[in-house]
């Protein structure tokens, strides 16, 4: 009888423990990241106001996202965006910047008509044994000066942190495994830390 109760509690408890981590985890990475947005804004607001007003912050900053996306799908709005870009990139320091975090974000953005990204690959890295997905990106030519040789390499994105954030590595075509898993399938794949992955990939000719 004892025991019973002791084994029904057990699973109550740890049945309860799985639905409550999730919903736990997720309250504070949405709190962590209202009171991040917050405190941009909400001490400008202070200073005018003279009281605090949480909230006031990420409000606003939804209200300023949601105006810049307003002003950058009219072709007026357009002109001024493309005019403050083209002297963005006239400032050597921050033209690499603004250029490479650009062409990250629009590679995986849905409105993006043409992707960066080739083809969803697995990849033997960082280590013999160890395998990780990666995105094709380029191929590149590297010539030795030596005897003039030249060997054909591809380039490949591996995501390291959540996704925007990588290692790009130079492979030859006989270290990639290409799969069947289309470029889309493959950021959810990564964005949901690897739950997302089908049961069985299936190799494919370039």
């Amino acid at each position: 009888m004892g025991t019973s109760i002791r084994v029904t509690f057990k699973r109550k408890f740890f049945a309860g423990l799985f639905v409550l981590i999730p919903a736990v985890i997720t309250f504070l990475v949405i709190s962590w990241f209202f009171s991040f947005v917050d405190s941009f804004l909400e001490p400008l607001y202070f200073k005018v106001l003279g009281y605090h007003f949480p909230g006031i912050g990420f409000i606003s900053a939804i209200v300023i996202i949601f105006i810049v996306g307003i002003i950058s799908t009219n072709v007026f709005g357009k002109r001024i965006i493309d005019s403050f870009e083209i002297l963005l990139l006239k400032i050597p320091v921050l033209k690499g910047i603004y250029t490479s975090v650009k062409q990250l974000v629009e590679a995986f953005s849905p409105e993006s008509k043409v992707s960066s990204f080739k083809k969803f690959i697995i990849v033997e890295y960082p280590r013999p044994g160890v395998y990780s997905y990666g995105f094709l990106t380029k191929d590149c030519v590297i010539k030795t000066e030596k005897d003039g040789r030249e060997s054909c390499l591809r380039a490949v994105y591996i995501p390291t942190n959540l996704i925007y954030f990588g290692d790009i590595v130079l492979f030859p075509d006989e270290y990639i495994f290409f799969t069947d898993i289309p470029i889309e399938e493959g950021i959810k794949i990564i964005l949901s830390g690897g739950i997302a992955t089908p049961s069985k990939i299936s190799e494919v000719k370039e």
